[in-house]
C-alpha cells in the first residue's frame, strides 16, 4: 500500500518530464492541429524554420524581449514603423487557434534606427515571429518564419531558395554572444528534423526547402 501511495505522488511528476516542452522547449504544432507553415492567404504557406526555444531566459520570450534580442543579432524594427503588406497567421497547435504574427523584424545593416529601411529598399533577410503561449501548450517558444527578400522593384518578393538562406543567414548571425541595450545574449543553435516537409509542395512561391529546423537557445548573461 506504501508503495502504491509513493507511485501516485512521483506519477505526476513522472508525467511532467515526459511534457514535449521539457526536452526541446517547443511542441510539435502538428501534434496539436496546427502546422509549422504560416497561411499566406492564398492556400500556401511559409516555413516557421527558426524556433527560439522556450527554454531560453524569460526576458527573450516576449514581443519587447525578442525586439532587443533582434537588434543585437543585426535586426531591428520595420522602416519608420511602416509595415507593407498583410501579416500572415499560424496556428502553433497550443489551443489558440491562427493567430496573427506578433512582430516583423528586418536585418538592419548595422544601424538600428533607420538600417531597416535599407532593407525594406535594397532587400535583406527578415523573420516574422508567433509565440506559442495557448493554454493546451504554452511553452514560451517563438516560432520563427525566415527569408531572404528581394528589393521593393521586385515586390519583396522571396529570392530563390530564399527560406533556407534567410534561416542559415539568421541563425548564422544569432549564435554566439551578442549584445544590445546594455543585455548580453549567449545564443547556441540545435538542427532539428521532420517537423518540415522537404519539397516545394504547399510552399509560397512554389521555393523548395529542405525541412530542416534550427532550435535556438538564447541566454542572458
Amino acid at each position: 500500500m506504501r508503495s502504491l501511495s509513493l507511485l501516485l505522488v512521483l506519477s505526476p511528476l513522472t508525467l511532467a518530464l515526459n511534457v514535449p516542452r521539457q526536452a526541446s522547449g517547443f511542441f510539435n504544432p502538428a501534434q496539436g492541429g496546427g502546422s509549422m507553415l504560416t497561411d499566406t492567404g492564398n492556400g500556401l504557406g511559409e516555413p516557421l524554420n527558426v524556433i527560439i526555444s522556450g527554454l531560453s531566459s524569460s526576458q527573450v520570450l516576449s514581443v519587447s524581449g525578442v525586439t532587443n534580442y533582434a537588434k543585437a543579432i543585426g535586426f531591428s524594427t520595420e522602416c519608420l514603423g511602416i509595415h507593407l503588406g498583410d501579416p500572415q497567421s499560424a496556428n502553433l497547435g497550443d489551443g489558440n487557434g491562427a493567430k496573427n504574427q506578433s512582430i516583423e523584424l528586418r536585418e538592419d545593416f548595422g544601424d538600428p534606427n533607420l538600417g531597416t529601411c535599407l532593407e525594406s529598399l535594397n532587400g535583406g533577410n527578415h523573420f516574422r515571429v508567433f509565440i506559442q503561449n495557448g493554454a493546451q501548450h504554452d511553452t514560451g517558444a517563438l516560432f520563427l518564419a525566415a527569408s531572404q527578400e528581394q528589393n521593393a522593384a521586385n515586390n519583396h518578393n522571396i529570392v530563390a531558395n530564399g527560406y533556407d538562406i534567410g534561416r542559415d543567414n539568421l541563425v548564422s548571425m544569432a549564435v554566439g554572444t551578442k549584445s544590445f541595450g546594455g543585455v548580453t545574449y549567449q545564443t547556441t543553435s540545435q538542427t532539428v528534423s521532420g517537423l518540415l516537409p522537404v519539397g516545394s509542395a504547399g510552399i509560397n512561391h512554389g521555393i523548395a526547402i529542405d525541412g530542416i529546423v534550427n532550435v535556438l537557445t538564447v541566454t542572458v548573461q
